[in-house]
């Protein structure tokens, strides 16, 4: 997974953040507060977003309401998991990021762990 690009970030931020579907006009307004962007830009993006499967789009009357398709953490999870796979050596790669964590993040580490080895494989 590729990551996002400064304008998709900050789209997808403004649905992560709500946690509720919102139209393309919302999105530019809450843009505009900040700065200046187009409607056709924030439309243009919108789309791009969906096609490439971060968000989900249903008709309501004339306009498409948009939708996180995941979670912020799921797509923080997918680009460590491409950073991952860009090494050869996968395990070396992990021990070298493990070794960044601070306490807090190698407790949730130990934690998850401990949880994926108690679910049952199937």
């Amino acid at each position: 997974m590729r990551r996002l690009g400064d304008l998709e970030a900050e789209i997808m931020d403004r649905f992560w953040r709500w946690n509720r579907p919102a139209t393309v006009r919302e999105i530019v307004d809450d843009i505009n507060r900040h700065r200046d962007v187009a409607y056709t830009t924030v439309t243009t993006v919108t789309t791009i977003l969906f096609h490439k499967g971060h968000l989900t789009r249903a008709r309501e009357g004339r306009v498409w309401v948009y939708g996180a398709a995941g979670t912020r953490e799921a797509y923080a999870a997918a680009l460590m998991e491409d950073g991952l796979s860009a090494s050869e050596d996968r395990p070396t790669a992990l021990a070298h990021f493990v070794r960044g964590l601070g306490g807090p993040e190698r407790a949730a580490l130990r934690t998850a762990l401990r949880a994926t080895d108690r679910r049952p494989r199937g």
